[in-house]
């Protein structure tokens, strides 16, 4: 499933294109002690269709895999031992936003601490010698949102999504259940 040269990877797709276990297989494929790195905010009762899907993820996950629930992607790819799954760029960029109060306050005010946060996922991305597999929403084929909440996340996911995807050695697209690699401009993937 994976190259062994290639030692990054960005998932990207729709929803329920089959990212995650996508990537789950292809972090599985580098070794048993796996560390997942949950993003998302943490299931409650109010939401019992999101606590379905953490639940459906995490029977999913060998036993041997660490669980670390965090938004600090620079901590945990540093701080991991194995391979390092993402999951997701998505879930973190919404947990980043309300923790930095930028859905209403005017991005200028927020966006310096954004970018910081960036640049340490960059620094540790580049930096670790360990696999790491994440897994993101593509949210570039849709309407410009109507509203400025949804306008602030796709413009800042596809600027994370570019950001990864650039020093990514490989980016794989999901479409409807069947991964596509996605070549570098200056490369050529037979598929």
């Amino acid at each position: 499933m994976a190259e062994r040269t290639a030692r990054t990877f960005l998932i990207t797709g729709g929803v329920r294109s089959g990212k995650s276990s996508y990537a789950e297989r292809l972090a599985a494929s580098f070794g048993p002690a796996v560390t997942y790195v949950a993003t998302g905010p943490r299931p409650g009762t109010d939401d019992p269709e999101w606590s379905a899907r953490v639940a459906e993820h995490r029977a999913r996950r060998p036993a041997g895999w660490t669980t670390v629930e965090s938004l600090d992607l620079a901590g945990a790819i540093g701080s991991a031992t194995g391979p390092v799954l993402i999951d997701c760029f998505g879930t973190w960029l919404t947990a980043v936003i309300d923790e930095l109060d930028g859905w209403e306050a005017p991005t200028a005010d927020w966006r310096p601490a954004f970018d910081d946060r960036l640049r340490a996922v960059v620094a540790a991305w580049q930096t670790s010698d360990r696999p790491i597999v994440a897994v993101s929403n593509e949210v570039g084929w849709g309407v410009v949102p109507a509203y400025r909440s949804g306008r602030v996340f796709a413009d800042l996911l596809g600027e994370v999504n570019r950001t990864i995807a650039a020093i990514s050695d490989r980016l794989v697209l999901m479409v409807a259940g069947r991964p596509m690699i996605v070549p570098a401009p200056d490369e050529h993937v037979d598929q």
